[in-house]
């Protein structure tokens, strides 16, 4: 079973035929700039899936990302080449596509996904070559999902485990987003109350994901280790699968999704928080 990230180096040794590359780029905000940018330039033998189209069902009281149904996913991996026995290597530009892409094939019960570490500007900075246009289109693939249990909550489940205490709850949202003192996307500011602040960007430096060992710390810093459940949310459950791979690297298992977040949250009406307090 292929690591959970790959680097450029072991890319390009990957003969062709032996993993899909999927490219994952997307930009919040903008749906068509992920395909525009795709088409200026990838990696050769790249396939392209769209966040919002393959990667989500529609908006609605879930979210801005609700999960897709398993037979909307079944389709776009078969549609780009993806099967039961596909190695995947999904990359993006540091706009968390990628992880998303990785959470949601194993959630679909798809283990042998790996992450290009560093995305495409590390591809390019390493004199990897590109290509562009709309990119190769593989033999339709026959994708069977087989959704797991557990790896993420319903709304309702969050509500009685916060009021419980019996869950830490990361938000991986930037932390002026955290406090409510801008949002750019949904209609309300603020928070889940009693959500703590995990940056998805901390996970990273120079667009790497930093090592097993100052992830664990770094959690550790959130106070987030001591056996109680991890959920983590963000906007839309995007970005949020950022912290989900952090935590997988730093050895810390079992951390689940919450897919509505703070935009499902607030479309069910529920209270938010404000300001630099933890609730």
């Amino acid at each position: 079973m292929a690591g959970l990230l790959v680097s450029v180096e072991e890319l390009r040794r990957v003969g062709a035929g032996d993993a899909r590359v999927v490219d994952v780029r997307w930009k919040l905000g903008d749906p068509s700039a992920g395909r525009a940018l795709f088409e200026a330039g990838h990696i050769p033998g790249a396939v392209y899936v769209d966040m919002d189209q393959d990667l989500a069902a529609e908006p609605g009281p879930g979210g801005r990302h609700p999960l897709p149904e398993a037979r909307q996913f079944e389709q776009a991996m078969g549609r780009v080449g993806i099967g039961n026995a596909t190695r995947v290597i999904a990359y993006d530009d540091g706009g968390a596509g990628a992880p998303r892409l990785w959470w949601l094939l194993r959630h679909f019960g798809h283990d042998n996904v790996s992450i290009l570490d560093g995305g495409y500007p590390a591809w390019l900075a390493a004199g990897g070559p590109t290509e562009a246009g709309n990119g190769s289109q593989p033999p339709v693939a026959e994708f069977h999902a087989k959704p797991r249990e557990g790896d993420f909550v319903e709304v309702d489940q969050l509500q009685a485990a916060l009021h419980e205490g019996a869950v830490h709850l990361l938000d991986a949202r930037a932390p002026e987003r955290w406090r409510g003192d801008v949002e750019p996307v949904d209609k309300v500011a603020g928070r889940i109350p009693g959500s703590l602040n995990a940056p998805s960007a901390d996970n990273l430096k120079d667009g790497h994901f930093r090592s097993a060992e100052e992830l664990r710390q770094q959690y550790a810093r959130l106070g987030v280790l001591d056996g109680k459940p991890i959920v983590v949310s963000c906007g839309s459950g995007v970005s949020a699968c950022v912290d989900l791979v952090g935590l997988e690297l730093a050895g810390i298992k079992g951390a689940q999704l919450y897919p509505g977040s703070f935009s499902g949250w607030i479309a069910r009406g529920l209270p938010v928080a404000r300001g630099s307090a933890s609730d």
